[in-house]
């Protein structure tokens, strides 16, 4: 008999958690923080080399592996795990996002979107059993349901509209799921900045009964305070027994403000993306690597790091590299990235078992305060 999904929450400190969840391909520590594999892949990095900076997760993309290289295609290599050469879990987004951010490109209906594909111009139609049908072709562990994302600043009517619309998604996108053993689907709660439509949200998502609830609609240009006003209320809105997931979040003080507010799992390309444009996340605040102050500085980024970059490179190798538009340049400062997000992780999980948030919280902040290392003379 096929390992079902389950969640287990181990300890909590204040309204942090950290726990478990168990999938057939993997047991997934909470807070976790998955890297983006857009189209099958993490830019500039080999899976296990993701692997090794502690990821137990990816996000794939709906929107693009249905257009290029199809789902269909995808399952008839044996799924997107042998694909791309992942054996652990994967998570899948419904597409909705990146259909709606093309909004010159698309038109909604009840039924669902049609749209342009932005590569060659092809039309699509992407509907709830649509989304449902390509997430079970790609053979990902975690589906999530179908639903309209609206960008932020938007007048509560059209918000209001937008929740009811990916509510009635999440009707059908449950009912398309099916019942698929081992694999789970999340809800995503929408309503945008409105603690009340948020509530009347979740106890819609409550209804349907879901495997775990994404709060979605956030980081889509409200800033940070609005987002964590949001995120006071509406985690203690989902049931207290199953995962909640923060879409698209974030940069590292966003990652620690949401887990301490009850989320146990993120997703963003902040790290990779960065990581291609030289920008480096460390325990002191971001570092500039194109900057000249690095030129001839034979320190590592960060001498507390062990990831492979800081071991083995200096802050000029990398500054050279960098500017002279090395391949081995995004794969270094991507490495670091990931390796730090993930340090972070496991230091809240360590820090929320052994009840010491708080402390673990002041410390982080008052490091990336200092700002970075001084110049060598």
């Amino acid at each position: 008999m096929t390992k079902r999904f389950s969640f287990s929450l181990n300890a909590t400190d204040g309204k942090a958690r950290t726990g478990v969840i168990s999938t057939p391909r993997g047991d997934i520590r909470t807070p976790a923080f998955m890297p983006v594999g857009t189209a099958a892949t993490v830019k500039a990095m080999m899976p296990e080399s993701v692997a090794a900076t502690g990821a137990d997760i990816l996000l794939g993309n709906t929107y693009h592996l249905m257009l290029r290289p199809t789902a269909e295609r995808i399952d008839r290599l044996g799924g997107l795990h042998k694909f791309m050469n992942w054996d652990k879990p994967i998570l899948t987004d419904s597409g909705g996002f990146q259909v709606m951010s093309l909004a010159d490109l698309r038109k909604m209906t009840e039924k669902g979107v049609t749209f342009k594909s932005h590569i060659d111009g092809s039309r699509h139609e992407l509907t709830p059993e649509r989304s449902m049908d390509i997430q079970k072709l790609l053979g990902s562990d975690i589906v999530m349901c179908f639903d309209e994302c609206p960008a932020l600043p938007a007048d509560r009517k059209r918000i209001a509209q937008s929740m009811e619309l990916s509510m009635r998604w999440a009707q059908r996108s449950r009912d398309a799921f099916g019942d698929r053993p081992g694999h789970a689907l999340f809800g995503i709660q929408q309503g945008g900045l409105e603690e009340d439509l948020r509530a009347q949200s979740a106890e819609a998502l409550k209804a349907v009964e879901f495997d775990g609830y994404a709060v979605g609609g956030l980081a889509v240009g409200e800033g940070q305070e609005a987002m964590f006003g949001v995120l006071d209320f509406a985690p203690d809105q989902l049931p207290v027994d199953k995962p909640r997931y923060l879409m698209g979040v974030g940069k590292p003080d966003d990652i620690v403000g949401a887990v301490k507010r009850g989320i146990d799992m993120m997703d963003c390309v902040l790290p990779s993306r960065s990581g291609r444009t030289g920008q480096l996340f460390t325990r002191r605040g971001v570092v500039n690597i194109k900057n000249a102050r690095h030129a001839d500085d034979p320190r590592p980024l960060d001498a507390q790091c062990t990831c492979p970059t800081c071991a083995n490179y200096t802050r000029a190798y990398l500054h050279h590299v960098f500017r002279a538009h090395e391949m081995i340049s995004g794969m270094l400062l991507t490495w670091h990235n990931l390796h730090y997000f993930q340090e972070i992780m496991q230091g809240m999980r360590d820090a929320i078992a052994a009840a010491r948030f708080a402390a673990w919280e002041t410390e982080f902040h008052e490091t990336r305060a200092l700002g970075d290392i001084d110049p060598t003379c």
